[in-house]
């Protein structure tokens, strides 16, 4: 996976407030806790079954700290699909000030 693409937290947040798709791979309860308010839920465990769920062009991919995600991404990248991997997850997410919201608060 040395050569998977990847994207840093700062340029992702970019990015998504530009429109780009953020699918996020970790479980219900980790989403729960808090997530980015456009990103579309699709946990690893279900991802296999929902693929039809993926929207058509790029994603971005994210999870706690980027290693699921980077899993997901080498999968739909071997699937034919456009994907990148958000580098550091959610924890990077925050660090760089991306937006985040709880189950609760929406």
């Amino acid at each position: 996976m040395d050569d998977l693409p990847e994207i840093d937290a700062s340029a992702a947040v970019a990015a998504v407030e530009q429109g780009a798709v953020l699918i996020d791979v970790r479980e219900q309860g980790e989403w729960d806790a808090g997530h980015a308010p456009s990103a579309i839920l699709l946990p690893l465990s279900e991802i296999g079954n929902r693929l039809d769920e993926l929207p058509d062009g790029e994603v971005l991919v994210i999870c706690h700290s980027g290693m699921r995600s980077a899993r997901v991404t080498a999968a739909l990248l071997e699937l034919g699909r456009e994907a990148v991997n958000v580098a550091g997850g959610m924890v990077a997410w925050q660090a760089a000030g991306g937006p985040v919201v709880t189950a609760d608060a929406r």
